[in-house]
């Protein structure tokens, strides 16, 4: 999968890895990996900054856990269900017309 496909994407995936539960970065990005078959196996560098701008946006929130060791665990907040809706609705339309235009 070309890098550029993913652009505009990736704040609607993390939002629905979320909104499975709480996790930690790298669960979330082992979760993007498991989901796509491995085709989504992104660098830290990409999902991190994501998440700190989806949590400075409200869509999600952290706190700290302590298990084995110290890890911020995201949960996807109200605002961030209600967006995560809107993504949704907004792929399935483009979806659509792209697949009519390619068919």
């Amino acid at each position: 999968m070309r890098p550029e496909a993913l652009k505009g994407h990736l704040d609607a995936l993390i939002l629905a890895v979320v909104s499975s539960g709480p996790l930690h970065g790298y669960a979330i990005i082992e979760e993007l990996k498991q989901r796509s078959g491995g085709t989504l196996a992104l660098p830290e560098g990409t999902v991190y900054p994501a998440l700190h701008r989806l949590e400075a946006a409200g869509l999600l929130a952290s706190s700290w856990a302590e298990k084995a060791r110290r890890r911020r665990v995201y949960r996807l907040t109200a605002k961030g269900r209600r967006e995560l809706g809107v993504r949704r609705g907004e792929w399935r339309e483009f979806s659509t017309v792209v697949e009519a235009v390619l068919a």
